[in-house]
């Protein structure tokens, strides 16, 4: 899905002032302790997990229809499932080792690599974008995965 696009079904929803204001007011809480390098990163990512948020609320009881569903699945096999607070430094270390394999990837595997996981693009657009088959971005897509997961077993990182 294209800028423009994404643009308009702000425009298109009832609750855009919501997500707006809600952005702002995460923002405005996360900076006094955090301090941005890039600010449109940071504000993307908190953007992006309260959408993650309210899809998750909205979708409880009726799974289905989107990408989100099949995306954390499909990458949820990498996650070990501990979330505390003494987990921090761990979290960052994943971070950095992801932000390495990510960096050593062609430039064309890592785009479609970041489409699938951090965009929720469909393989079907993937295809489209990229001029391929559904079934080689599938394939590319599993042999990422399975290369991530050795890498990170690599590093010393239980999955």
């Amino acid at each position: 899905m294209d800028d423009e696009k994404i643009v308009q079904l702000y425009w298109d929803r009832e609750d855009a002032d919501e997500c707006v204001n809600d952005a702002y007011m995460s923002a405005w809480s996360s900076m006094p302790p955090h301090r941005p390098g890039i600010l449109s990163a940071f504000l993307g990512k908190i953007v992006r997990n309260l959408s993650l948020n309210r899809y998750r609320r909205n979708t409880a009881a009726k799974r289905g229809g989107g990408e989100a569903p099949a995306v954390l699945e499909e990458i949820g096999e990498l996650v070990s499932g501990r979330d505390s607070v003494e987990q921090e430094i761990d979290r960052r270390e994943l971070v950095r080792a992801v932000d390495a394999f990510l960096g050593g990837l062609p430039a064309e595997k890592r785009c479609i690599f970041v489409c699938r996981y951090w965009y929720f693009d469909s393989i079907s657009d993937i295809a489209a974008r990229f001029q391929m088959t559904e079934n080689h971005v599938s394939v590319t897509l599993n042999r990422l995965r399975a290369k991530l997961c050795r890498d990170l077993k690599e590093r010393g990182f239980d999955l």
